[in-house]
């Protein structure tokens, strides 16, 4: 796996570097070695947040944790993405290596098929981001789909963990 740090006003070891990489092969036997992992870390008021996003053939995997010491925030981001994979083993199942699943116990129940039970047509009218936020927050979702009038693309407004909003725009 190729692994890169994004270090936000953050000062990082070379032994800390060094465990958090290793810390990474774990997923060597999910992911193929082109894969690539983002971490991502910073400070948090007396807290340190770590970022885990494994980009994979179109597919990602995301995890953001908080804790005391950085280690143990890799570890749970670590322990979340694999959560992840273990969950939507048999979906993810063609996408990643081979045998990849092999030295798992099957503790995880096989997730049931997708129901949608409910579907909502809307109109819309092209608005800015600022505006899909608002409304957004005037019908207290989590997140807002809206066309763009800067670039009449569908796009998406979403409420974050630390109250700032996220927006989606898709790439041709």
């Amino acid at each position: 796996m190729k692994t890169n740090f994004v270090l936000r006003k953050y000062d990082l070891s070379d032994k800390q570097k060094e465990m958090i990489t290793k810390k990474m092969k774990r997923f060597d036997k999910f992911f193929p070695e082109e894969t690539e992992v983002i971490i991502t870390l910073y400070k948090e008021g007396n807290r340190e947040v770590a970022e885990l996003t494994i980009y994979d053939t179109g597919t990602f995997y995301r995890a953001e944790q908080k804790a005391g010491d950085v280690l143990s925030a890799i570890d749970n981001a670590v322990d979340v993405i694999e959560g992840q994979i273990r969950k939507y083993k048999t979906k993810l199942e063609k996408r990643l290596r081979t045998g990849a699943y092999d030295s798992y116990v099957d503790d995880v129940r096989e997730e049931e098929d997708l129901k949608i039970t409910n579907v909502k047509k809307f109109l819309y009218k092209p608005i800015s981001p600022e505006e899909a936020v608002l409304q957004m927050n005037l019908l207290g979702h989590q997140f807002y789909v809206f066309k763009n009038e800067e670039n009449d693309k569908i796009c998406v407004v979403y409420k974050r963990n630390n109250d700032e909003y996220g927006l989606i725009e898709p790439v041709e």
